[in-house]
């Protein structure tokens, strides 16, 4: 027994003294046998991405609708500019872009702000122009109306960005991270819609026609500022010396024209001064 007693106190002094000569456990430990990645200071990156892009056009024209019938009969009593012309749509798109952030660490724990951006072709369209709401009704005025409705509307979204406020656990290595963003984007907007009014003395067949009622317009919005809100989980790797990899996951509505939203995974590398 007194032989293992003095065989283990050798073993402990030797790796201690070999534990000694080993730079890296002295200059890497925060004074425990734990190991801290320092992910403290500025970072800047860059980045590409992939993502899907859904709107939903079903209220898009209502607006041009309600101004072009605003005095009329056929809305009033017939509500056009409510019914479901248009519908959703859902493409993929990519881009790339960059980001720049601070961090401040507390031992494992870290939060930071980052303002991140990304260009690209995120869009979507939809029309009805080959096959248009069509229904009819005696109204108020005591004449037939039939009424055709033709809708189109398109949104693209080349400059997409967040302000974010990050958390962040460290383990290792990796920082594993969760976060919430104020959406930003710049986006070219058309919508255009056109109703027919047919108006008769009566229904056909017994109907004589007393002509027909066409409005019309179209609204296109060039650059447009567009915001809302967002959110997304990543890690962040170091791999060398403030050289690190990214992997992230990002969602970003919009509160625009055209109810859209864009989800997108993204592939990064940044460094952290």
């Amino acid at each position: 027994m007194r032989r293992l007693v003095v065989a283990f106190a050798f073993g402990v002094i030797a790796q201690s003294a070999v534990a000694a000569d080993m730079p890296f456990l002295r200059g890497s430990l925060l004074d425990s046998p734990r190991r801290y990645v320092n992910w403290e200071g500025f970072y800047i990156g860059g980045q590409a991405s992939y993502g899907t892009t859904d709107s939903n056009f079903t209220n898009s024209t209502k607006g041009i609708v309600d101004q072009l019938l605003a005095v009329t009969v056929l809305n009033a009593e017939m509500n056009v500019s409510s019914w479901p012309a248009l519908g959703k749509q859902s493409s993929h798109g990519q881009g790339y872009g960059g980001f720049v952030g601070y961090n401040w660490q507390w031992t494992d724990v870290v939060l930071g702000l980052e303002a991140n951006y990304i260009h690209g072709q995120f869009k979507n369209s939809d029309t009805n122009e080959t096959s248009p709401i069509a229904r009819c009704n005696t109204l108020s005025d005591t004449w037939y109306h039939c009424a055709t409705y033709r809708a189109d509307a398109a949104i693209s979204i080349r400059d997409l960005g967040s302000a974010r406020a990050r958390a962040g656990w460290s383990i290792g290595g990796f920082l594993p991270y969760m976060f919430g963003a104020v959406s930003l984007g710049q986006a070219d907007i058309i919508r255009s819609a056109a109703i027919t009014d047919n108006v008769s003395t009566a229904p056909p067949p017994t109907g004589t026609s007393l002509g027909s009622n066409i409005f019309s317009k179209t609204d296109v919005l060039r650059g447009h500022f567009i915001y809302g809100y967002g959110g997304g989980l990543g890690i962040d790797m170091m791999l060398y010396e403030g050289l690190f990899l990214r992997a992230e996951w990002e969602y970003l509505k919009f509160a625009a024209p055209i109810d859209t939203s864009v989800s997108t995974v993204r592939g990064g590398v940044g460094y952290k001064f």
